[in-house]
């Protein structure tokens, strides 16, 4: 079908009825909101190895949360750290949508998908399974494999939750799980799933994934306070700082949550994704495929760049991202781009990888639902060149509905997504 523009439009509507969120600045979605209000920090120093060798010795790291609870044990020594997170976060995203823990039936089941997106995954068990073979310290687990690599990682979340649906999962960098929140919405467009459990999770925050962070020279040293590190937009931006976390979504049709009763919180309107097509970790210099990507989401959306309210950047405080990306609003919103807020959840949460796209949609749900937007923490001395209104330092009052949500990867890859709050 058509909209009064004549862009042609996706059927059936994808609405998003439940949250989950395990953030290193707030655990469940009451808390994050709140931290998301006050511009609260979740930035602080690493103690779960010493990292008393490296240049980088701060990360976003989640606090509060004990797997015990999530997890048995026995489990616990067989997945990553992130699979727990994941799976909290999941969990309350089925509570709010009113869906139970686990389906009554097989049918219910078999139409329920796993779409998880991450960049890491397991990297962090795979390094210290590593560690033990050749040190020789201790026994090596025969999980390894199914642990250390991906595509077991959606399974963990199935089987916990006994699910029978796809079990997939996307890894496309940063761009992880907004990738797979498109996915996901193809999934129930073309109702090969009822419902999807879908997002993002990662927990990369390693000594060896702190070195090659730094050999490449995009990850901010270590200052005090440490809460200050992350400063997106700023003219003395030093780089991102690594973070963890699981942002969790329920997805369906917007005639599946009628049928159910259920009040949807978003309808997710539009997806678009492209490739540069130019380097390993370097955007193209001209953001042309950037701003393409941001081009789709609207068309798929049926909506024009005057029609967006909000922008939740991928803003991750190093200084080719945030001026190119800033130059890829520009080219895809126009003069437009000058007129609406946005903000990167980054400033906050730190750069948890191929999460960070479903904590920026989570960001924007919550925030906008709630009639705010959050604001780019730390952003005291702007650069000339990233000139548009990055909300600083100060959440502000918002009507806004409409909101674009952007990412761009390694591997010169951009996705970005188009939300409507409900």
């Amino acid at each position: 079908m058509a909209n009064p523009q004549g862009v042609l439009l996706l059927s059936p509507s994808v609405v998003i009825t439940g949250i989950g969120v395990v953030s290193p600045n707030g655990i469940g979605c009451e808390a994050f909101t709140d931290a998301l209000r006050q511009g609260k920090s979740g930035i602080g120093p690493i103690t779960s190895f010493d990292a008393g060798g490296l240049s980088v010795r701060h990360a976003a790291c989640v606090k509060g949360l004990d797997p015990r609870t999530i997890m048995e044990d026995r489990d616990l020594r067989r997945v990553p750290r992130m699979v727990p997170l994941a799976l909290a976060a999941a969990r309350e995203a089925l509570r709010q949508a009113q869906l139970p823990p686990m389906p009554a039936c097989v049918r219910d089941a078999r139409g329920m998908a796993v779409i998880l997106g991450t960049g890491g995954g397991g990297l962090e068990f795979l390094e210290a399974q590593y560690r033990t073979f050749f040190t020789g310290s201790g026994k090596l687990s025969p999980f390894a494999v199914t642990a250390g690599t991906h595509g077991n990682l959606s399974s963990e979340l199935s089987i916990a939750l006994a699910l029978r649906g796809p079990s997939h999962v996307i890894t496309t960098g940063c761009a992880s799980s907004t990738d797979a929140l498109g996915y996901a919405m193809m999934h129930l467009r073309n109702a090969t799933a009822e419902v999807a459990v879908v997002g993002g999770a990662d927990a990369p925050i390693t000594e060896g994934i702190l070195r090659g962070f730094e050999l490449m020279r995009i990850v901010a040293p270590t200052t005090e306070p440490m809460q200050r590190t992350s400063r997106p937009f700023c003219k003395d931006r030093a780089g991102f700082v690594l973070g963890e976390g699981a942002w969790m979504f329920v997805l369906e049709t917007a005639a599946h949550a009628a049928a159910r009763g259920v009040k949807p919180l978003a309808e997710l309107c539009g997806w678009g994704s492209t490739c540069d097509a130019f380097h390993r970790v370097q955007p193209a210099p001209d953001a042309a495929e950037s701003a393409r990507a941001i081009a789709l989401a609207l068309q798929q959306a049926g909506a024009r760049p005057e029609d967006v309210q909000y922008v939740n950047l991928h803003g991750t405080s190093t200084q080719l991202n945030d001026s190119l990306e800033t130059l890829a609003m520009k080219q895809a919103l126009g003069k437009h781009a000058y007129k609406i807020p946005m903000s990167s959840t980054k400033s906050m949460i730190g750069h948890p990888q191929g999460a960070c796209g479903a904590a920026g949609l989570a960001a924007t749900i919550l925030s906008l639902r709630s009639g705010f937007v959050h604001p780019t923490i730390n952003l005291d001395n702007p650069d000339p060149q990233c000139d548009l209104d990055y909300t600083a330092n100060t959440a502000r009052p918002t009507q806004a509905k409409l909101a674009l949500c952007n990412c761009i990867a390694f591997g010169s890859k951009n996705s970005a997504l188009v939300v409507r709050v409900l």
